[in-house]
């Protein structure tokens, strides 16, 4: 049965509702970003070698500018950098409406906030969660942050179902690319909004004890580990990121984008609600083991859908897939900021991000030159493959280490 819902959990602090808005907004232009980047790059006439690489450009940007976050992030206030952030959303979505070439398409995906995943992997991510921490308690934190996780995923499929507005609106080829310019254009509205809405939200000092942010200290062995064990997970999503996934099923089923975005809204909506469940779950096995045992079954289904005869059994196991492979998401946000100090919030949130993203990087080239060369969805079989190894070294190596909440239950 799925509880009760508030947009915030009990004793959370009004300035979440500024930051879950601000999240809100960003998921919507990354939903038909994703989508979009990947149908417009090929009616510019670019190949799936040539995708791939823009999408690892984009990925390794995110990540090098999440790195110097994490380790910048206690001497700048993380609100700073959020509005400073969301100026690179505006160069992002203006350049990429206004250039056509090859490497300023690249230089604009490296240093831009552009996301192809349905993820969240921008340096927008661990600030925002250094702050919602800092805005709850430790019984609402899980909670929290499912509802973050929630509005990401589902107003990122309703983005996934924009990105078919261009096609449907369109009477020319040549008119259905200025209007996926202009969606490009209103994702750069996106950042200017956000960046009226962090301007909307209270110092941390406002509303929090916590002590002052401090580099990594006697939690650095622990955050290195997690954060290692990420990147596994994250080279393996590179694999199957949202973009990619979508010219697969462009290349195997022949797809057009408005169809495309429509099995994208629907993916997006279970991956929103299974969102509702991961507290709920945490509560009963604890966050590791939500982590895990909601991950496998999933991963197997992605193995399964290459191997699918018709579009109707690919999309089952994608649906399948979807209601269970982002329940994790919480559950490790809420375990990440709980085994730390409160000063080390800043750095573990960024440092555990940082390979996640690099790692998710390297792999989309991979699999747009195994798509380039195979029809065959080998990506989708690499990424369950590693995504299973992930699963089985966390919880061999951090089921032991539990957050406060879980050793007082205990």
């Amino acid at each position: 049965m799925i509880p009760s819902f508030s947009l915030l959990p009990p004793n959370t602090h009004a300035d979440a509702r500024w930051l879950l808005s601000a999240r809100a907004l960003r998921a919507f232009g990354d939903g038909f970003v994703s989508l979009l980047l990947p149908y417009y790059l090929t009616l510019l006439g670019y190949g799936a070698w040539e995708i791939g690489l823009l999408v690892t450009a984009t990925l390794l940007g995110s990540g090098a500018l999440t790195l110097a976050i994490g380790l910048s992030a206690h001497r700048w206030p993380a609100l700073r950098l959020l509005r400073a952030a969301t100026l690179l959303m505006i160069f992002s979505g203006v350049g990429i409406a206004a250039v056509s070439g090859f490497w300023p398409l690249l230089i604009i995906a490296a240093v831009g906030t552009l996301n192809p995943s349905a993820n969240d992997v921008t340096l927008f991510s661990p600030l925002e969660q250094t702050l919602l921490t800092r805005t709850t308690t430790a019984a609402s934190r899980t909670a929290l942050f499912a509802r973050y996780s929630l509005i990401g995923a589902l107003i990122g499929a309703l983005g996934s179902q924009a990105a078919g507005l261009p096609a449907w609106l369109a009477s020319t080829p040549s008119q259905q690319l200025r209007l996926i310019q202009g969606m490009f254009l209103c994702y750069a509205a996106i950042g200017l909004i956000n960046y009226l809405l962090y301007r909307r939200v209270h110092p941390p000092q406002a509303y929090a004890a916590d002590e002052h942010p401090t580099p990594l200290g006697p939690s650095k062995r622990r955050v290195y580990g997690l954060a290692a064990l990420f990147s596994v997970d994250s080279f393996a999503g590179g694999f199957a990121v949202q973009s990619l996934l979508a010219l697969w099923l462009f290349q195997r089923f022949d797809l057009s984008i408005a169809t495309a975005g429509s099995i994208f809204f629907w993916t997006g909506l279970l991956t929103a609600f299974s969102h509702l469940l991961a507290p709920r779950i945490a509560a009963r096995i604890g966050l590791i083991n939500t982590m895990v045992f909601t991950h496998l079954p999933a991963n197997i289904f992605l193995i399964l859908v290459p191997f699918m005869p018709t579009l109707e059994w690919a999309l089952l196991f994608l649906l399948l897939r979807s209601a269970l492979s982002s329940m994790d998401v919480p559950a490790r946000t809420s375990y990440v900021m709980a085994v730390v100090s409160p000063g080390e919030r800043p750095a573990a949130a960024s440092l555990t991000s940082v390979p996640r993203s690099l790692a998710s990087a390297l792999s989309p080239s991979l699999a747009g030159a195994l798509l380039a060369a195979s029809p065959f969805g080998w990506p989708l079989v690499i990424c369950g493959g590693l995504k299973i190894a992930y699963d089985l070294s966390l919880l061999a190596l951090f089921r032991s280490v539990k957050p406060p909440e879980e050793i007082e239950r205990d």
